[in-house]
Formats: C-alpha cells, sequence, structure tokens
C-alpha cells in the first residue's frame, strides 16, 4: 500500500493567503477555491467586490484542474479547437483557464481555481497561491 500527501488546514491557509495577497496586491475582486485531490471543496473565499457568479466559477474550475490532473486551461484549449463534443465530458463544469492543479511528487493533492478577472489573471493568483507550499 503506498502513502499520499494530502493537503492539511495549514497548507490551505498558506496557499490562500497568497492567493489573496496577490489578487489584493493586482485591485483583483476574486473567488478562490481549494479542492482536495477529489474535487472536495476544502476552501472558499470571495473577496469584496468580486462578481456573485465567481462563486460557482472558481469552485468548478478548481475541481476540473484536480480531477484532470491538468490545468482547467486544457479543457478550453480543446473546445476552442474544434472539439465541441468535449462540452458534454461528464463532471466536468469549470472548463475555463483559471484552475490549477497542485502537485507534490508528481502526484496532485488538489488544486486552486479563482475567478473574477480575466482567466489568465485568474491563474496568476491560483499559480501565486500555489508558490506559497513551495513545492
Amino acid at each position: 500500500m503506498k502513502t499520499k500527501a494530502v493537503l492539511e488546514l495549514a497548507e490551505i491557509k498558506s496557499v490562500a493567503a497568497a492567493a489573496e495577497a496577490e489578487a489584493l496586491a493586482n485591485q483583483w475582486a476574486v473567488t478562490i477555491a481549494i479542492v482536495d485531490d477529489g474535487g472536495h471543496l476544502l476552501w472558499l473565499q470571495r473577496l469584496d467586490g468580486a462578481p456573485p457568479i465567481s462563486a460557482q466559477i472558481a469552485p468548478a474550475k478548481a475541481q476540473t484542474a484536480a480531477l484532470g490532473r491538468r490545468e482547467s486551461r486544457v479543457y478550453e484549449e480543446v473546445i476552442n479547437g474544434g472539439r465541441y463534443s468535449f462540452l458534454s465530458a461528464p463532471g466536468l463544469h469549470g472548463l475555463l483557464e483559471g484552475g490549477v492543479p497542485i502537485l507534490k511528487d508528481g502526484q496532485c493533492v488538489g488544486a486552486v481555481g479563482v475567478s473574477g478577472v480575466k482567466s489568465s489573471e485568474d491563474a496568476q493568483i491560483a499559480r501565486a497561491g500555489i508558490a506559497a507550499l513551495g513545492l
């Protein structure tokens, strides 16, 4: 039987704080979601001024990144490349850039999803949060 790393509350808080700091430094009103490797929500933070819909989109992006073990941007690119049938993929709803997996030793332990500004900026915030883990 193998042993696997899991996110603990201290790490989740660290990721959330770093993501929030990146958003605030750029004056971006966003929602930040953190999920475990199964896509289960562990943290949801909607910053002042973030659109209400972002509280639905951020967790979906995070879940997609965790379950797919890759950035949600990949799925957006597949669809934009003309493979529209991928929109029917079961269980995936956050098919937009802004979901980034958290990888430790090549294994996905969770993901961060951000929504509220341009998708590339959402991803920037997610990556800044993950960087706090020093992986």
